[in-house]
């Protein structure tokens, strides 16, 4: 009998990244995901039906010990995040470093775990989960934007290494996703956050995690064998200018 494919989902404890799990295991994928938070993973691994691994995804050791523990991957969704809504001026380099770390470092970590095994398999899918904050900039979000924009690097380069083994990988580029990142915005800043980051898109609404997901499972298919080094928006027209 064929094992199902095994996949991989970074930061899968709650919004995008739960939405990724419980998408992909109801596509048929055995599922491992991780998270920093006992509960949320907890909560998750019930709801989906998957593994949950609790690590702390900057630690490269305890990155390379869980996918030696749980892998061979054949899809690796890198979905860790973190923002911090303030002007660079009132951010100083302990900030910089984490959120560098938090949006960047987390995807070298586990890449550079799960990468080898793929190209022994001569194949894989990964799946970074970048946000549009990369490509248009964000106004109090400028280091978290410019992660996400050396993310979306990343990305096209791992494909143009890795496209000799079979291997692809895109970038998805979240805009406003209604999230508890998010939830914690509106709560800090109020209501006007929620509208201005509406109106930012063409639909005049926030998004919902499961439509980022639907992209990510695109991504993640076995038939999306020609689509590398791509960033798709999920942002409900951002990119296109508000009408």
């Amino acid at each position: 009998m064929m094992m199902p494919p095994r996949a991989l989902v970074t930061g899968g404890g709650a919004g995008i990244g739960a939405a990724v799990v419980r998408r992909l295991a109801a596509d048929g994928f055995s599922t491992v995901f991780c998270d920093i938070d006992d509960m949320a993973g907890a909560a998750t691994a019930a709801d989906a039906g998957a593994t949950f691994v609790k690590l702390d995804a900057r630690d490269g050791a305890e990155v390379s010990g869980a996918v030696a523990r749980h892998g061979p991957f054949d899809v690796l969704v890198n979905n860790v995040g973190a923002d911090q809504h303030a002007f660079f001026t009132a951010t100083g380099p302990e900030d910089w470093q984490r959120l560098i770390e938090i949006n960047l470092f987390t995807a070298f970590n586990f890449t550079a775990s799960v990468l080898p095994g793929m190209q022994d398999r001569m194949y894989g899918r990964i799946v970074n989960i970048a946000s549009e904050a990369g490509r248009m900039g964000s106004k109090g979000g400028s280091v978290y934007a410019a992660a996400k924009a050396g993310l979306v690097g990343f990305t096209r380069s791992i494909a143009r290494e890795n496209a000799r083994f079979g291997i692809t990988a895109n970038a998805v580029l979240p805009g406003p996703i209604r999230t508890p990142m998010v939830d914690e915005g509106i709560a800090a800043h109020g209501q006007r956050l929620h509208d201005e980051m509406a109106r930012l898109t063409l639909f005049k609404r926030l998004g919902q995690p499961e439509e980022v997901a639907a992209a990510v499972a695109f991504f993640a298919a076995r038939d999306a064998s020609f689509v590398t080094g791509e960033t798709l928006g999920v942002s409900g027209g951002m990119g296109c200018g508000v009408s």
